[in-house]
């Protein structure tokens, strides 16, 4: 974490490395956080170019996120909760 919010980081960076940086730390806001941005699907496009334009190959983990963007639930906390619950019914009927 200490990385995200270093000033001295980014200076050190070239122009397209920057960008990509700041791509990549507004997906972490926008995208994985426990709300989703409504733009979401044009926030992880633009990361993907961004590093796309370092040279970068996509891993399959990227590749899978850019063609499964829309299966992503709204809120990320509530499946969290949601599972957590289901686990407990679970451990309720055995014991």
């Amino acid at each position: 974490m200490k990385t995200m919010f270093n000033s001295n980081f980014e200076v050190k960076m070239t122009t397209k490395v920057k960008e990509a940086w700041i791509s990549f730390k507004e997906v972490i806001a926008k995208f994985l956080g426990n709300m989703k941005d409504p733009n979401y699907e044009l926030i992880v496009a633009n990361m993907l170019t961004k590093f796309k334009n370092l040279g970068y190959l996509m891993s399959l983990k990227l590749l899978f996120l850019q063609s499964h963007l829309g299966f992503f639930p709204k809120y990320f906390k509530d499946v969290s909760e949601e599972q957590g619950e289901q686990t407990l019914k679970v451990m309720e009927k055995r014991y």
